[in-house]
């Protein structure tokens, strides 16, 4: 089994920041991408961005240049740095890893106050 632990969420007024973390544990063998989407009350879950094992990112249009995603491979964990946040980003976030196979974490609540 393989489990994601997310954290990080929470309030915050708009224009701040927030720093989302997933630290995957449990019969881990080699992580491919990792990422983070997100999903809106009444909304469908929307990618957010994706990070390599090669540490290249790609990110939803919604967010580029104001989300920046990282890795620490020795740890098992991704970070969403997320700045300039909108009342538009607020939503539970999910990460996830692929082994190839996907695996989720519970998700993690970020609401921005306008």
């Amino acid at each position: 089994q393989v489990q994601l632990v997310e954290s990080g969420g929470g309030l915050v007024q708009a224009g701040g920041s927030l720093r989302l973390s997933c630290a995957a544990s449990g019969r881990i063998f080699s992580i491919n991408n990792m990422g983070w989407y997100r999903q809106a009350p009444g909304k469908q879950r929307e990618w957010v961005a994706t990070i390599t094992s090669d540490g290249s990112a790609n990110y939803a249009a919604s967010v580029k240049d104001r989300f920046i995603i990282s890795r620490d491979n020795a740890k098992n964990t991704a970070y969403l740095q997320m700045n300039s946040l909108k009342p538009d980003d607020t939503a539970a976030y999910f990460c996830y890893v692929t082994m190839p196979r996907y695996y989720w974490g519970q998700g993690t609540q970020v609401t921005v106050s306008s």
